[in-house]
């Protein structure tokens, strides 16, 4: 069974997420969104909330689980058995930090491959810290997020 993991904090998961997880679909047999945890970060939303709102959006698509972890994400690779992580890209800023994590990640665990989706330009420009900055200041983030994740708003 081919699986991949898409990692992030995803607070919140925008729409460019989801593009990036419906896109990688017909690539794997399963995608785990696997929202990693972080204590020395100040989260707007708390875990329970993302990995309800994530499961929401996905209800639909059985080959997606959603999964939360701490540590390193080839850790987590290694135990819910993926042998690819999955992620989006923006902008060269963007390719250039994640190649950087990706040849990292390959050299702890020699067998996981990063494959890199894209972002469609209709969808490049948001990212979950400015979509938290609108959300903070009562600003309108509705261009920006799903509708599963609106209607809590």
């Amino acid at each position: 069974m081919k699986t991949a993991l898409f990692p992030g904090s995803f607070d919140p998961f925008t729409l460019g997420h989801v593009d990036i997880v419906k896109r990688a679909l017909p690539l794997f047999d399963k995608i785990v969104i696997g929202i990693g945890t972080n204590s020395a970060k100040n989260y707007l939303f708390d875990l329970a909330q993302r990995k309800a709102w994530i499961a929401e959006i996905f209800k639909d698509h059985p080959k997606v689980e959603i999964n939360t972890f701490e540590g390193l994400t080839v850790d987590f690779c290694k135990e819910i058995g993926a042998k690819y992580i999955v992620r989006g890209l923006r902008n060269s800023s963007d390719f250039d930090f994640e190649k950087n994590i990706a040849q990292l990640n390959k050299s702890m665990m020699n067998e996981l491959e990063t494959v890199f989706i894209l972002s469609e330009p209709a969808l490049s420009h948001i990212s979950s810290t400015i979509v938290r900055e609108i959300i903070k200041y009562k600003g309108d983030a509705s261009a920006f997020l799903p509708k599963e994740i609106l209607k809590d708003l």
